[in-house]
């Protein structure tokens, strides 16, 4: 069951009660959450829900950016191991904070068979856990964790996998089961 509590923010203030720091912590949906369901929209502009794909198992994938490396390096193993991922019964769905314009462009120049999920407004990101705090040459900065979740015909988390090989994508997937 999906716990109410997705965020904990700290407040620290001195000794005359100014704020002086506010931290926010994501809590990241785990192995036996059901999911949250959100409407958002997706390439099309078409109305998404996540509870569409009740009875079939799903794979969400949360990603950085369209059109950059590691990302088309993922989207392209989806796409490549599509039919693989069908046989064992199961959708794809990548998400992004990307608009749906630039979701249709990616989609369009990679030939991509799923659809893309624009959440521009981090609800959906952000329900799943997967906004945070990352790294890159040495600066800091908030964003996608690349992440995917392996969820059930009952909407229940399955499998979590946050240490994503880009290139490899589908056969991590694949070896699950």
């Amino acid at each position: 069951m999906l716990k109410k509590l997705t965020r904990l923010t700290c407040n620290t203030a001195n000794s005359f009660g100014t704020l002086l720091k506010i931290k926010t912590f994501i809590i990241m949906l785990k192995v036996g959450d059901k999911i949250p369901d959100f409407e958002v929209k997706d390439q099309s502009e078409n109305v998404f829900r996540l509870t569409d794909f009740n009875g079939h198992k799903l794979v969400v994938y949360f990603y950085p950016k369209d059109d950059t490396p590691g990302c088309t390096a993922q989207a392209c193993s989806l796409r490549d191991g599509y039919q693989d991922l069908v046989a064992k019964g199961f959708k794809i769905v990548g998400v992004s904070a990307d608009s749906p314009k630039k979701h249709q462009s990616f989609i369009t120049k990679y030939d991509l068979p799923f659809p893309l999920i624009s959440d521009e407004s981090l609800q959906l990101i952000k329900a799943f856990g997967v906004w945070g705090l990352k790294k890159f040459m040495g600066k800091e900065y908030e964003g996608i964790n690349r992440t995917t979740f392996v969820i059930d015909e009952n909407g229940v988390v399955e499998h979590v996998i946050t240490k994503v090989k880009t290139k490899e994508h589908t056969q991590q997937i694949i070896e699950l089961y």
